[in-house]
């Protein structure tokens, strides 16, 4: 199996919300894409994995950023997981393979990548030394820029690398943000029970709403600015799955069954 149609393989395993976009862009783009998601899915589940304390999240997330950082050229990632000079043996394999998943993009737009997943896995290594407490919506701004906002950011360079499409950069990191703060209200209950809160201090799920609205509008504003193509067609499903669950949360319910999950994709698909 080459390395892309096994990228994508981990990549369905992984989400397969994210798997129906990625998969359906063009060659060059798709790598890209997926190549930044995978690694940025590997440094996720080092921030959330139940079984490691904050000092060993904070170790290893910085140890790939300093990996990342280091790198010259795709040669740089043989035998990656040796340079981690710490027990890895308990993480999932698409943390474990994030050297293969680096190398994924053309050396044109790869190192771009490099850059924000480094940024990205230092800023996590911060927020896991002060267990994620946020007070402000200051605080608040902070994580989901550090985390989905930058991600953002990367997607509209991508776009302008594949073909040239230029978008409003406050657009864009809204549109992360977004994304974000309805993973925040979806996954609330499950995050306190570990420990961590994301809300600002006196917050509700009301005021978290309404920050994630706020964001979404941006994302709108975002997505409606691509012009008809592979980017506004990647951009449009998880758009559409994040208002549909904000709608949901706001009436009491817990999250989309996978019958709406598939009716709403099947419909973003239709529209393309």
């Amino acid at each position: 199996m080459n390395l892309s149609k096994d990228a994508l393989e981990i990549l369905k395993e992984t989400s397969r919300t994210f798997y129906i976009p990625i998969s359906q862009l063009p060659f060059g783009l798709k790598e890209a894409v997926a190549s930044a998601y995978l690694c940025m899915r590997a440094i996720d589940e080092i921030e959330d994995d139940p079984d490691l304390d904050n000092l060993t999240k904070a170790k290893l997330l910085r140890r790939v950023s300093l990996i990342l950082q280091e790198a010259v050229n795709h040669s740089s990632f043989h035998n990656f997981s040796e340079k981690w000079d710490l027990n890895i043996s308990n993480l999932p394999e698409v943390t474990v393979r994030v050297g293969e998943w680096a190398i994924l993009a053309s050396e044109t737009i790869a190192p771009r990548i490099w850059d924000v997943t480094a940024a990205m896995a230092d800023r996590m290594a911060n927020w896991a030394d002060n267990n994620w407490t946020i007070h402000t919506e200051s605080d608040l701004d902070r994580y989901t820029f550090s985390v989905a906002g930058a991600v953002g950011l990367l997607l509209s360079d991508l776009w302008a690398w594949f073909d040239g499409t230029q978008t409003n950069r406050t657009e864009a990191i809204g549109f992360g943000r977004g994304l974000q703060a309805v993973n925040i209200l979806r996954n609330h209950s499950e995050d306190l029970d570990r420990g961590v809160d994301f809300f600002p201090d006196g917050w509700t799920n009301k005021d978290m709403q309404v920050y994630a609205q706020r964001n979404l509008l941006l994302a709108d504003s975002y997505t409606n600015s691509l012009p008809s193509g592979p980017a506004r067609n990647f951009c449009q499903i998880p758009l559409t799955l994040a208002h549909a669950t904000l709608d949901i949360l706001a009436m009491g319910q817990e999250k989309l069954s996978r019958s709406e999950v598939i009716e709403l994709i099947s419909r973003c698909n239709n529209l393309a």
